[in-house]
């Protein structure tokens, strides 16, 4: 008796998991005009990203050539008995699968019919696809010799992904993140929905939308600020061994950002050296290898250094006189190591490329396609001496297998009606570690060891009360995502039953389970 029990249980569990299970054939019959496939290269495509340390299947993959491609899916989905979760995804370029999806249906926004971008030169914007990559936003909008205020530092990543998050870059301090560059949005949101927003229709997707991690709507087409572009960039590098010193000069330049363009700098980044040795690394290799820098030769005093990053548009009729007269006048007023400047004029769009150069080297070395434990985090202002002692100068050692980016940005940037979340000071620090590991013998580049140096250093952040909040944040339970939106979560959650009530979209950010019972596996 007891045996016909198990069995009849097993059996009932079984037809449970199956019947809950997507069946593709399901999907085929939802009003499609562009390709729905469950091929298992197709799948297998999208089953990992850039950080290649997850892998999470989906049912399908749809490639639209309509934004009612994408409005039918999801409302499918929304409508039906069980439903399945909706990903949408742009170049791939997730750290921790959030743009994957397990049992469910992967959007695949990038490389796909759409409209091109569409440049209004008398009301300074550009409407594009979601899935348009930023590379090819640029090249658009300097046939008219305009150009996007607000970049992230690589260029090979759609809009509707950095808008997503926020889109960030040595602009942000004067210009503010992409998020802040938005004039219009269409979005389909978790019920399946077209809807148009901005500020001032429909204003509460709108604000949701921008840096909503994708949770509240997937955009099909944003419409963005635009300025005149520069035609030149004239790029400076200068080296610290004093962090104090390096923080009050990038600080004091982002203080700058109402001045008129003479007296300020266009672009403030930098970033921490940590490894003994060259100063030079696959996003540094601005100073030349004929005449290498070594941290020695400085008499630093440890084993860190600071650079750093900026840079003075301008055009090419501007008066080269005056443009080195600029630059004197500013670099005159900073602390930075004697001799150790380094100095570069090159055209715009080189400057604004210059990562994806330097990916096509590692990818020639095969160093590209590795896994990738980057850790972002914005640190408030009055704890970054902090951070600088506990991690720069402890848990990192002498070596850390990627650049460690440091700049500083203004709150007032960032409009707080949006979903991002950010420390409560007026100037804040972003600090990405954006390492790759490697499996070449060193233990210190092992994915095992970068990953729990990542776990140390939110610990020690957590044991110094260093209220740092994650960029492109990963979190596996709802109560540290709770923990992470503060006083905003009831506002995220209410935004997530009234645009996404099932929670179908973006389910491999792990905030919300979907309401219905299906297998996701990637949970």
């Amino acid at each position: 008796m007891a045996t016909k029990l198990l069995v009849l249980f097993a059996i009932c569990r079984l037809i449970i998991i199956v019947g809950l299970t997507l069946n593709p054939n399901n999907l085929f019959s939802v009003e499609i005009n562009g390709h729905l496939t469950v091929d298992p290269d197709a799948i297998k495509s999208v089953s990992t990203d850039f950080g290649k340390m997850t892998h999470s299947e989906p049912t399908a993959v749809l490639r639209p050539t309509s934004v009612s491609d994408i409005s039918n899916i999801i409302k499918y989905s929304y409508e039906s008995s069980h439903g399945f979760a909706v990903s949408a995804r742009g170049h791939g370029h997730s750290i921790n699968g959030q743009s994957q999806t397990a049992n469910g249906v992967i959007i695949e926004m990038m490389g796909v019919n759409k409209f091109p971008p569409q440049v209004n030169e008398d009301m300074m914007y550009v409407d594009v696809w979601g899935g348009e990559l930023w590379i090819d936003v640029l090249e658009s909008t300097l046939k008219r010799e305009l150009a996007p205020k607000s970049w992230t530092d690589y260029l090979y990543l759609t809009v509707g992904g950095t808008l997503s998050n926020a889109g960030i870059s040595g602009q942000a301090f004067h210009h503010g993140p992409q998020i802040s560059n938005v004039h219009e949005m269409d979005v389909v949101t978790g019920k399946g929905d077209i809807v148009t927003c901005s500020i001032d229709k429909k204003p509460e997707l709108f604000h949701a939308v921008l840096g909503g991690l994708g949770q509240f709507g997937i955009i099909t087409r944003a419409r963005i600020a635009l300025e005149p572009s520069p035609q030149r960039v004239r790029w400076i590098r200068v080296l610290y061994s004093n962090f104090s010193a390096f923080t009050h000069d990038q600080e004091y330049l982002i203080s700058l950002h109402d001045q008129p363009q003479s007296q300020k700098f266009d672009y403030v980044e930098g970033f921490v050296i940590v490894d003994k040795g060259l100063i030079n690394n696959w996003r540094s290799s601005f100073f030349s290898p004929k005449n290498p820098v070594k941290i020695s030769s400085l008499k630093a005093g440890g084993n860190v250094l600071y650079c750093l990053e900026i840079t003075k548009n301008y055009y090419d009729w501007s008066n080269p006189d005056s443009i080195d007269q600029e630059v004197e006048a500013l670099l005159k007023k900073l602390n930075y190591v004697p001799a150790s400047e380094f100095t570069t004029n090159l055209p715009y769009v080189d400057f604004l490329d210059r990562v994806h150069k330097a990916e096509l080297k590692l990818r020639s070395k095969g160093l590209w396609d590795v896994p990738h434990p980057w850790l972002n985090l914005f640190v408030p202002k009055s704890r970054i001496d902090d951070f600088d002692k506990g991690v720069f100068k402890g848990i990192l050692g002498n070596k850390t297998s990627g650049p460690i980016l440091i700049y500083p940005m203004n709150k007032n940037m960032w409009d707080d009606r949006s979903s991002v979340v950010i420390p409560d000071e007026d100037v804040f620090y972003l600090v990405a570690l954006l390492r790759s590991a490697l499996d070449n013998g060193e233990e210190t580049l092992t994915l095992k060891h970068l990953s729990d140096e990542n776990r140390k250093i939110l610990k020690f952040c957590k044991e110094s009360q260093i209220k740092v909040k994650q960029y492109l944040p990963h979190y596996r339970t709802q109560e540290d995502w709770m923990e992470h939106y503060g006083d905003k979560w009831p506002q995220i959650y209410r935004r997530k039953m009234e645009f996404d009530p099932r929670r179908i979209l973006a389910t491999g950010q792990k905030i919300f389970e979907p309401s219905f019972a299906s297998d996701i596996r990637s949970w």
